[in-house]
């Protein structure tokens, strides 16, 4: 792939969040749109398309929110995203009123991954493997945590509740990410790289994921 030209963001792309977060209407939509378009989807469609083969290819998610089922009935997220997913890991970023967000992990098991990673976690090698990568992402940096959904209160059925590694047992996810604020993301060639090297930190991540647990079977999904 040829490597694109990044603009970067700018202050405004930040400050349209924060707009956004007060004032989450289809009237500052309207209002702002043209903002949106250059500060903040054009940015990210070059910053995406630049990004190395290895981590293509990636799906831009739409600001509208589904609020069909949810008692939040706000219109737009509060965050322009994008992700890569591929057997059962997924690459992610995205910009908000704080700045860049990169991610890699597995956000939300269906039933079947989450059954194999209770597996991998509860045995000593693989177990063990898996608290020296987080330990090392902790280390230099990143915050490890339990993607989209709340840790169980105790031990899962069928796990010792004194089992060593039972903080891992509980979650049902998970991740790491770090940050790069707002004022740091002018510069494009720097907020590609600093993409790049949070996915090749957290390759050993992924890598245990889709060695240990993989995609979701199709009827897991539903």
């Amino acid at each position: 792939m040829a490597e694109t030209k990044v603009g970067g963001f700018t202050a405004k792309a930040t400050k349209f969040f924060a707009g956004l977060e007060r004032d989450n209407s289809k009237d500052y939509w309207t209002a702002n749109k043209a903002v949106f378009e250059s500060e903040v989807k054009e940015p990210m469609a070059a910053l995406v398309d630049s990004l190395p083969e290895r981590f293509q290819p990636f799906k831009i998610f739409r600001m509208n929110r589904d609020i069909r089922f949810s008692p939040d009935k706000s219109p737009y997220k509060t965050q322009h995203g994008a992700a890569h997913e591929t057997d059962g890991t997924v690459y992610y970023l995205h910009l908000d009123a704080q700045g860049l967000l990169a991610a890699c992990g597995a956000y939300m098991m269906a039933p079947d991954q989450l059954e194999r990673y209770r597996e991998a976690v509860a045995a000593d090698a693989t177990g063990s493997a898996l608290q020296d990568i987080l330990r090392d992402l902790t280390e230099s940096g990143y915050e490890v945590g339990h993607g989209m959904t709340e840790p169980l209160k105790t031990a899962p059925r069928g796990y010792p509740k004194d089992h060593p590694r039972v903080d891992l047992l509980r979650q049902k996810a998970v991740s790491a990410h770090r940050r790069q604020p707002g004022p740091r993301l002018r510069d494009g060639a720097a907020v590609r790289q600093f993409v790049v090297d949070t996915f090749d930190a957290c390759e050993p991540l992924n890598d245990w994921i889709m060695s240990n647990i993989g995609s979701a079977q199709a009827s897991s999904r539903h």
